[in-house]
């Protein structure tokens, strides 16, 4: 069988488990999306998997962010990373602006 084209895929239809609130990041293996519209769960709702999105970061000495770095999410902290953590943490996509020490957030371009 050969591929058969379905949809652009910026975005893909998903049913949650538990409820989600737009803007909730939601990670299923290792497919990274952000949630468009809140859906409750077992409704059928839709993961962006494309843009670009501030991620809440760490603050503090040691965690800014340039331009240019791997993002990673980490779902127990809630935070974009610029570490994997041994395949712990799943690839959101690159920063594309510099996060210092004392931002509370990085803006990151979403890639799948």
């Amino acid at each position: 069988m050969i591929a058969e084209y379905v949809q652009e895929g910026n975005a893909v239809d998903f049913v949650p488990v538990a409820d989600v609130a737009a803007g909730d990041v939601v990670v299923i293996g290792e497919l990274v999306g952000v949630v468009k519209r809140a859906c409750k769960a077992g409704e059928l709702g839709a993961l962006a998997l494309t843009g670009a999105y501030d991620w809440p970061k760490a603050t503090g000495g040691g965690s800014a962010i340039p331009a240019g770095s791997k993002l990673y999410w980490d779902e127990a902290d809630k935070q974009a990373k610029t570490d994997s953590e041994a395949g712990a943490n799943k690839y959101l996509g690159k920063s594309i602006r510099a996060a210092s020490d004392a931002d509370t957030g990085v803006r990151g371009r979403l890639s799948q």
